[in-house]
């Protein structure tokens, strides 16, 4: 297949703002922040805004290295084109580049897992390793069917994610127009915590909340005028997400207090029961549901178009390049990419691998944010976006700061991914050594 003479990429160039918009805004809008009221409110008590203000402010460092990059070398691969080229190392490329990408594979299996768990389980009892094989299945037809169709999808399920966070601060603010709640306790801390240092183990956590920015990297081949597109549809995307976030925060602290928080494993449910506003128990079971296939969805995009991105760089072997010829979806990559995860689903316990893809992204973001830095010399043909010097730099110190948090089990398990794909990159090596003989 030809290359687009006008665009300089095999793939189709169908996501315009808008959809750029709401593809990050609906990574980002997770499935997490369902039950993170109740961990944060262990940490700050009723203060639940102010690490998620923080670990915004935190994320915006690594989102405007990424905004920068991106638009200076706007290729499908992210990360690892990234790292090629501020390092000139192979292996360091690859294995960025592959930190990423395991990071989308391990977090779109954990996703799947949590598609056929309990919130599933609120309308049909079914094993849930069969039922997120089969999951994963129906994402990846989806992304081989088009990159429009898959933003189509998107859209969609980021209004319905988004709609029940929006019915958590309807609902209290109709419980505080009525004479109820408690507007003290946004303000109160924990017996005998201080106020800094609970901030930032809460802002460590709701990190956690903001981290699926990055994957919109991976897709930037296929986005109509990267150079003005990207930068809004990211930061507004960020800041949309972060508003939402702090509200539902607030929310949650004025109509719970934070030992009931702390106690339920659905706090959002909890928050809008008791507010007496008639809202469906099982609506909060659905909304979370498609919250996790969106997330599940966009996920499998972003690993499908580094491996593909990978491939066309030669890091990986060039079987995964092949796009489908009308579809112009990188099938092999999608292929292969929802098959092992599919495999992690047998294997895989959910905790662990929600944390270490934190831990692996936390190493990409620190590639990201020390590339901006090294390739600020380098002169390219064409406008792009460029960020405040000091910008990386906090990011690189914030991301220091979060991986000093990681469990040992954790660095062990990251260790051992980052083992097979050094492995994964020798073979690949040698193998086109022998074709070029």
């Amino acid at each position: 297949m030809a290359i687009d003479s006008d665009t300089g990429t095999r793939l189709r160039r169908g996501i315009t703002t808008p959809l750029l918009f709401a593809f990050i805004l609906g990574d980002v809008l997770g499935a997490g922040i369902y039950a993170l009221m109740g961990v944060l409110a262990e940490e700050v008590g009723g203060m639940l805004w102010a690490p998620l203000l923080l670990a915004l402010l935190m994320a915006l460092l690594t989102a405007g290295s990424y905004a920068e990059l991106v638009t200076k070398y706007p290729r499908a691969g992210g990360a690892a084109v990234f790292a090629e080229r501020a390092f000139r190392n192979r292996l360091v490329s690859f294995l960025v580049g592959f930190s990423m990408l395991a990071a989308g594979v391990v977090s779109a299996a954990g996703l799947a897992l949590a598609f056929a768990g309990e919130y599933l389980a609120t309308f049909v009892e079914l094993p849930a390793v069969p039922v997120a094989i089969a999951f994963l299945a129906l994402v990846a037809a989806i992304n081989a069917r088009g990159i429009r169709e898959s933003m189509g999808a998107n859209v969609v399920m980021t209004v319905i994610e988004a709609s029940g966070l929006v019915i958590v601060v309807v609902v209290v603010g109709v419980l505080l127009g009525g004479g109820g709640g408690d507007l003290g306790r946004v303000t109160q801390l924990p017996d005998g915590a201080g106020g800094a240092g609970a901030i930032l183990a809460g802002a460590i956590i709701a990190y956690y909340s903001f981290v699926g920015f990055e994957t919109s990297a991976n897709v930037i081949e296929e986005v109509k005028d990267p150079t003005r597109s990207y930068p809004r549809a990211l930061f507004g995307a960020l800041a949309a997400a972060g508003a939402v976030y702090v509200l539902v925060g607030l929310a949650s602290a004025i109509a719970l207090p934070p030992e009931e928080l702390s106690s339920s494993t659905g706090p959002l449910l909890a928050v809008v029961e008791s507010t007496g506003v008639a809202v469906p128990s099982w609506l909060f079971s659905a909304i979370a549901l498609v919250a996790v296939a969106n997330g599940a969805l966009l996920t499998m995009i972003m690993a499908s178009r580094l491996t593909y991105g990978m491939a066309e760089q030669g890091m990986l072997p060039g079987a995964f390049a092949r796009v489908l010829p009308n579809r112009k979806t990188p099938w092999v990559a999608i292929v292969a990419t929802t098959v092992v995860a599919m495999a992690l689903t047998l294997i895989g316990d959910l905790a662990t691998l929600a944390e270490t893809v934190v831990l692996l992204l936390l190493f990409v973001f620190l590639s990201a944010n020390i590339s901006v830095l090294v390739l600020r010399r380098d002169r390219v043909g064409h406008p792009h976006y460029r960020v405040w010097t000091f910008v990386p730099v906090l990011g690189i110190a914030s991301c220091i700061v979060l991986l000093t948090q990681q469990r040992p089990i954790v660095w062990a398990f990251g260790a051992a991914l980052l083992a097979l794909g050094g492995v994964l990159y020798a073979v690949a090596r040698w193998t086109s050594r022998v074709r070029a003989r």
